[in-house]
């Protein structure tokens, strides 16, 4: 069992199961979501994530059709974004997890749109546009 809160502490919530590797996105609407060079989330079973406290705080934007991006609405913490066409899945942001994960990236999708001021340099897979299906 792993447990997560954003920023404030106010929203909490725990996951249970492996955690899968963390899948990176350096897509512009990520980067624009996560303030960051990239988004680095934890493709998870919907079932194995509990919300523990400060569902009431959640909110969600629409950031694409059948894609929406869920925060905290009082701190500003990304902490899952949901699509339409994978119901029973959620990407869970990796930062917002406590403590060691013991997983690591395994791919980068979209970096034919990253920055030019964060390089991007480990082993895992890179691919220009989306991951392969």
């Amino acid at each position: 069992m792993r447990t997560g809160s954003c920023l404030c502490g106010a929203v909490r919530f725990e996951v249970s199961g492996d955690l899968p590797d963390i899948q990176a996105c350096h897509c512009r609407s990520c980067r624009k979501a996560s303030g960051t060079a990239f988004v680095a989330v934890l493709p998870i079973a919907k079932a194995d994530l509990r919300f523990t406290a400060g569902t009431d705080l959640l909110s969600a934007f629409e950031s694409s059709p059948g894609k929406e991006r869920v925060f905290c609405k009082a701190c500003g913490s990304p902490i899952l974004s949901l699509a339409a066409a994978l119901p029973d899945r959620v990407r869970l942001r990796a930062g917002v997890l406590d403590g060691d994960l013991g997983v690591k990236i395994a791919s980068h999708a979209f970096t034919g749109q990253a920055v030019d001021w964060c390089a991007v340099a480990d082993d895992a897979p890179h691919f220009t546009g989306a991951r392969p299906a």
